[in-house]
């Protein structure tokens, strides 16, 4: 860990996030969002591996048990961690993590691309018009419903992506995910330096 440091939310919130990859710094940070309010210490095994080449930025979501909780405030707290990472950041969602990702998107928050694993998502929900490009991942043993719940997603997103990860189940190995996840950041910082 390079930087443990506080952002102040729009409602004045102070959020905790880790810093990881000082020395990458010419290359598009990648945010993470962990699946569960609170820490984002579940995210730490793939900060470490993205970190390798890009700065990626953890943080501590706050959770709707709170006074006064609404979802717009995470975008707030999401927003002010993107505004900590600088222009151009991709924004990783793991579970309700992608969920919260693809919906701070959709209303605006700034981010340049969004990359999700094995959000939640029923086909009931109304899916949020995200702009942005999007990487759908889900795990090729994970169950066949949630396989479906990815592709599904993925298409019905104007700019968005598919890709599964052979073995792996919504536990997914690090390992695994860190490469997919660099490559789609690399495409994404590629098309902007082209366009």
């Amino acid at each position: 860990m390079d930087e443990v440091k506080r952002v102040v939310s729009r409602d004045g919130t102070p959020i905790a996030y880790a810093r990881y990859g000082a020395g990458a710094v010419d290359r598009p940070a990648v945010v993470l969002v962990s699946g569960e309010p609170g820490t984002g210490a579940d995210g730490l095994p793939l900060a470490r591996l993205l970190a390798r080449s890009h700065p990626v930025y953890v943080y501590d979501r706050r959770g709707p048990g709170g006074d006064g909780y609404a979802l717009e405030r995470e975008f707030e707290d999401l927003a002010a961690v993107l505004a900590a990472a600088g222009p151009g950041a991709v924004v990783h969602g793991t579970g309700t993590g992608g969920v919260l990702a693809l919906a701070a998107a959709a209303a605006g928050v700034p981010v340049t691309a969004v990359s999700v694993f094995e959000p939640p998502y029923d086909g009931r929900r109304p899916v949020p018009e995200v702009h942005a490009r999007v990487l759908v991942v889900d795990g090729g043993a994970s169950p066949a419903p949630v396989r479906r719940a990815a592709r599904e997603l993925s298409a019905l997103l104007p700019r968005a992506r598919h890709r599964t990860l052979t073995g792996q189940t919504h536990e997914v190995a690090p390992h695994v995910l860190a490469p997919v996840l660099m490559d789609f950041v690399a495409d994404v910082a590629q098309s902007a330096y082209v366009a």
